[in-house]
């Protein structure tokens, strides 16, 4: 039996742990094929595998991002729709990860990876705790940053365009904020990509958003 699950949430399972789980058969590596083409296992990637929903069981899609490709944090549009800032739902799970970026189709969905330099990579991220088990994320403040930095040809001049993009492009609703840490634009900017952009991000929190 599976039982890689705490609180009805299914975790994902490592190749060794399912190994050493069937160790008692003569070739575990074929029982973990059989269970794979049965359904009772999902292969997310090589060395990587998810049990199958039962009873009413869930699994956590952040925490598989996080599991999938390390390091990596959830953000972009997958952390602005978790913490409520944008209306829409998001159907591909977006992370930022020290690595190359690259992306896995598998059973449970699409899961992107951008690259980030490890210094800017470090800020701004939160461990949360759901179900018993935990899964990083950027706070708000970071994935607003995160996806100015990523979104190619993105050239923003003024204070003006910054609303525009925010409000109408992004469609976020930063009344959803109560608080904004403003020190995260400033360590974000003081790694040097998109700089104006970032500055200008910040001055709209700063300024503009006392207006609204």
């Amino acid at each position: 039996m599976i039982a890689e699950f705490t609180n009805n949430l299914l975790v994902p399972i490592e190749y060794g742990v399912l190994r050493e789980q069937y160790r008692d058969y003569h070739f575990p590596k074929n029982k973990i094929s059989r269970l794979v083409a049965s359904g009772e296992l999902i292969r997310l990637k090589k060395g990587l595998y998810l049990p199958a929903q039962k009873n009413g069981e869930i699994f956590s899609t952040n925490l598989i991002a996080n599991r999938l490709y390390g390091p990596s944090y959830v953000s972009l549009q997958t952390g602005l729709s978790y913490y409520g800032l944008i209306p829409e739902r998001v159907f591909v799970s977006r992370s930022m990860t020290t690595k190359r970026s690259r992306e896995y189709q598998t059973p449970v969905g699409l899961f992107e990876y951008f690259t980030a330099k490890s210094d800017y990579f470090s800020i701004g991220i939160r461990r949360v705790q759901e179900h018993n088990v935990a899964f990083l994320i950027a706070s708000p403040e970071k994935a607003l940053c995160d996806t100015i930095i990523v979104t190619a040809g993105l050239r923003i001049q003024s204070a003006k365009a910054m609303r525009e993009y925010i409000e109408e492009d992004m469609r976020v609703d930063i009344s959803v904020l109560d608080d904004v840490d403003i020190s995260i634009f400033d360590e974000a900017i003081g790694c040097g990509a998109k700089r104006r952009e970032l500055t200008l991000l910040k001055e709209y929190f700063e300024n503009d958003r006392k207006n609204v």
